[in-house]
């Protein structure tokens, strides 16, 4: 009797930790075309606001070497929206492919993808023009993303 029910506890406890993994993948892949909508030439307000969405209100970030403290404020969001929408549609091409997905219990996701960006700097009016491999974790909590390290291969 002890080991059936031993048995069933570890069958119920192996499906639950299964099921959080395919959730998690969608939500991968949700967040990756959310981000890469807000970098495409017609990002609009909307594409930006979906993205945000996805985050808590006080996720922090860093992407570095540019933001390199990750600490989570009360504007957390806010102020990555006061930052995003000034850059919001400078690239005249944007492109990107989600590489590799990796879940980590329930707790963490990283993507892996190749981007390629083509466009006018909106502060100092250069020409850019840049193709990256980026690795972004993405740390969760209540199912939305609290803090994202963003690294550069």
């Amino acid at each position: 009797m002890v080991k059936a029910l031993m048995a069933a506890l570890l069958l119920l406890t192996t499906h639950s930790a299964m099921a959080a993994s395919p959730d998690l993948h969608a939500f991968a892949q949700r967040y990756f075309q959310a981000m890469s909508a807000t970098q495409a030439p017609d990002a609009s307000k909307q594409d930006l606001e979906a993205y945000l969405a996805l985050l808590m209100d006080d996720v922090g970030h860093t992407h570095l070497p540019w933001e390199t403290d990750d600490t989570r404020l009360p504007d957390g969001k806010a102020a990555m929206r006061e930052g995003m929408m000034f850059y919001l549609g400078a690239h005249t091409e944007y492109q990107a492919e989600l590489l590799d997905v990796f879940v980590f219990n329930d707790s963490a996701i990283a993507i892996r993808y190749r981007h390629h960006a083509k466009g006018i700097h909106p502060q100092n009016q250069q020409a850019i023009e840049y193709t990256s491999t980026m690795m972004e974790l993405l740390e969760m909590e209540n199912g939305k993303v609290a803090v994202i390290r963003k690294y550069h291969e």
